[in-house]
């Protein structure tokens, strides 16, 4: 089945909802500019909250970064105390081999060939752990960082996923279309932020989490 993520989460509440669901991690925003950024302090109490209340139970807990220096990104993962890092920006492959195995690179190709030469040079230094993806996909836009509600090319999923087998897709991904995309492509994992929440970025549906979750393990179960 599927691995899901759930991104862009700011409340307990919503984050102990998304666990509920079934998600497998939930993604907390440090990119300042973006709507659903969250502090540092909020996400490290949101982190310690939500491990005391689901124990063993507690999704992974992903930070979702843009563009930061190494020395910030080691800061807020000992902060928050995340499981993995995950990269959305123009970091380079070097940042992530310097990270020792704790993070992932989100890429934006424009073209199948793109995509397999990001595949390509980012995929070798990041994480090794089976538990988190080796690269995300999201859909391609010319000035922002992912959470555009745009879907990534099933014709560019399937070329990644030839290559790096624990691929995450995301970009405009709902309990509408979700089942399609598994259906079509099997990826490892997907994630979605905007695809479960109504107009406000700051909180998500909890009935659209669940549907969306229930889609993407249905639609794994058609292929097996």
């Amino acid at each position: 089945m599927p691995q899901v993520k759930i991104c862009g989460v700011t409340t307990l509440p919503d984050a102990l909802a998304a666990a509920r669901a079934g998600a497998a991690f939930i993604g907390l925003n440090f990119y300042k500019p973006g709507p659903r950024y969250i502090e540092p302090a909020s996400a490290a109490a949101l982190a310690a909250a939500l491990r005391a209340q689901l124990a063993a139970h507690c999704p992974l807990l992903v930070g979702v970064f843009v563009n930061e220096t190494k020395a910030e990104l080691q800061a807020i993962y000992d902060q928050v105390r995340l499981d993995f890092l995950q990269l959305s920006g123009d970091e380079p492959p070097e940042l992530l081999a310097a990270l020792h195995g704790r993070a992932f690179k989100a890429i934006r190709p424009k073209s199948v060939t793109e995509a397999l030469a990001l595949a390509a040079s980012h995929a070798p230094g990041a994480t090794r752990d089976e538990r988190a993806p080796a690269l995300l996909l999201d859909a391609y836009h010319a000035a922002l960082y992912g959470g555009t509600g745009m879907q990534a090319s099933r014709e560019v999923v399937l070329a990644v996923k030839a290559l790096v087998p624990r691929v995450m897709v995301a970009g405009g991904l709902t309990p509408a279309n979700v089942a399609d995309l598994v259906a079509a492509a099997n990826p490892w994992g997907v994630d979605t932020a905007s695809g479960v929440e109504n107009g406000n970025p700051r909180r998500k549906d909890h009935a659209s989490m669940e549907e969306f979750i229930k889609q993407a393990k249905a639609a794994s179960q058609t292929i097996l």
